[in-house]
């Protein structure tokens, strides 16, 4: 099983949620989170043990596709990619 961790920025109040599912099934979400970081670690724990590798997406743009053993063990540099990924491709389409 490869979830997906949708990761969403609320701009009215400046705080981060997210939603994993699995072909488009939620599975479970949480809202008021202070980062992407936050997301994602938070996202990992809740996953049943069957889990191997998720797919991460910031504001619906998707950044990869991680085994889950890489992303526990350093997940950092990952919410950072997801970040650097929704800028560029928002930028490059022109906003």
């Amino acid at each position: 099983m490869i979830p997906r961790i949708d990761i969403h920025a609320n701009g009215e109040t400046a705080d981060f949620g997210y939603e994993v599912s699995h072909e488009s099934e939620p599975m479970f979400s949480d809202e008021g989170l202070g980062s992407v970081l936050e997301c994602l670690v938070a996202a990992v724990e809740g996953l049943p043990p069957e889990v191997r590798a998720v797919e991460v997406a910031f504001q619906r743009i998707v950044s990869g596709t991680y085994g889950l053993e890489v992303l526990a063990l350093n997940p950092s540099p990952i919410a950072q990619h997801a970040v650097n990924t929704t800028e560029a491709v928002r930028e490059a389409l022109g906003g």
